[in-house]
């Protein structure tokens, strides 16, 4: 199983759960495997062409995830966060 962190913003999804375990071979399949489990999570993090979104930021082992398609094994972490803007 995976770790994933759940930003704040998004753990109205998750019923106020901050970190999950799901299954899953690529940071893609983890954030299906979350998707099935609670339904529109992945469209906030995921855009209509399956890149993360302009406002959030994907780790993966505390690297930044710049293809869905990462390989992550049994262990591994993923975090997930809203990215800040503004001037």
């Amino acid at each position: 199983m995976i770790s994933v962190l759940i930003p704040s913003q998004l753990q109205s999804y998750t019923e106020g759960v901050a970190r999950l375990q799901a299954a899953g071979g690529t940071v893609d399949g983890v954030l299906e495997d979350l998707d099935r489990r609670f339904p529109g999570l992945r469209f906030r993090v995921i855009d209509e062409q399956d890149r993360v979104r302009r406002h959030m930021r994907v780790f993966a082992n505390g690297q930044p995830v710049v293809d869905l398609a990462t390989p992550l094994r049994d262990g591994d972490e993923v975090l997930i966060f809203g990215a800040l803007s503004g001037g």
